[in-house]
């Protein structure tokens, strides 16, 4: 009777629960939705509510107080930047390690893997003291080196599965019986058989780096090297905040992400099944 009873109503039970769970957790979002197009008194009085007129003019001053098309040419060129040195030095990176078989490479590569395990808030003072020294202090270079050297740990463990599990190390044996140097086996043969990898790194230092707050923080003092992040961080007040005016600077912050994911989400999906396959 119970074994009847869960086969009939388990998975529609269990259907329920799920859809509860999704509104649950579509309530903040709502939340912060609605609240963009409301006046102060509005948003206070009734918070879950929807407006009773579309006020876009919280748009318009968030646009002009955040000076938005500038953080957002300064999030841009940080994150093409960050995502392209991650890409070539990673995959430069792990294709040594990966074709040379040798104990000092092996040392690398798990060296490589040990600083996944060290929380990177251990090495802000040392950092912090390096970019100082390089004189980056204030610039975007900054965050951009920054940003690289974090982001290719996870890069390099990713490339050099890929190159084991899925790259013919034959082709590259018969390019080089051909005459090509190492450089060119590499970029001309092994680099555009690394496209489905490339696009999962592409994607997870993409959503990475435009969403990294701690970098910008520490690096950029001058408010014309301001990220977006940075921005709407600095328009929050030490006593109160006004939440009309800071959601429409949220929105805007993450809608070119939201859109870049999903125009990208197929290669998520793939990147993800890919990875949990061969990795």
């Amino acid at each position: 009777m119970n074994t009847k009873w869960l086969r009939k109503w388990g998975n529609p039970l269990f259907e329920l629960c799920m859809i509860i769970a999704a509104l649950i957790t579509f309530i903040p979002i709502y939340y912060l939705i609605v609240t963009t197009f409301k006046t102060p008194d509005q948003a206070t009085l009734f918070p879950l509510s929807l407006p009773t007129t579309f006020n876009f003019g919280n748009y318009a001053e968030a646009w002009s107080t955040m000076q938005y098309p500038r953080v957002f040419m300064n999030t841009l060129i940080v994150t093409v930047l960050s995502v392209l040195g991650i890409v070539l030095f990673s995959s430069m990176a792990a294709y040594a390690l990966a074709r040379r078989n040798h104990a000092f490479n092996r040392f690398l590569f798990y060296f490589f893997l040990a600083g996944m395990m060290v929380p990177f808030q251990m090495g802000l003072v040392n950092l912090y003291k390096l970019i100082n020294a390089l004189g980056l202090m204030d610039h975007l270079a900054a965050v951009t080196v920054v940003n690289i050297g974090t982001g290719s740990i996870i890069a390099i463990f990713l490339f050099h599965s890929f190159f084991l599990s899925s790259v013919p190390i034959e082709l590259e044996e018969a390019a080089f019986i051909d005459g090509c140097s190492v450089f060119k086996t590499f970029w001309l043969i092994a680099f555009p058989l690394l496209k489905p990898v490339i696009a999962t790194v592409v994607i997870l230092s993409t959503l990475n780096v435009w969403n990294d707050f701690m970098n910008p923080l520490l690096f950029l003092q001058s408010r014309e090297n301001n990220v977006i992040l940075l921005e709407v961080f600095r328009n929050v007040g030490q006593f109160s905040v006004d939440w009309t005016s800071l959601f429409p600077m949220l929105l805007m912050g993450v809608a070119p992400l939201m859109i870049f994911y999903l125009a990208m989400q197929k290669y998520i999906i793939k990147g993800v099944a890919a990875g949990a396959l061969k990795g």
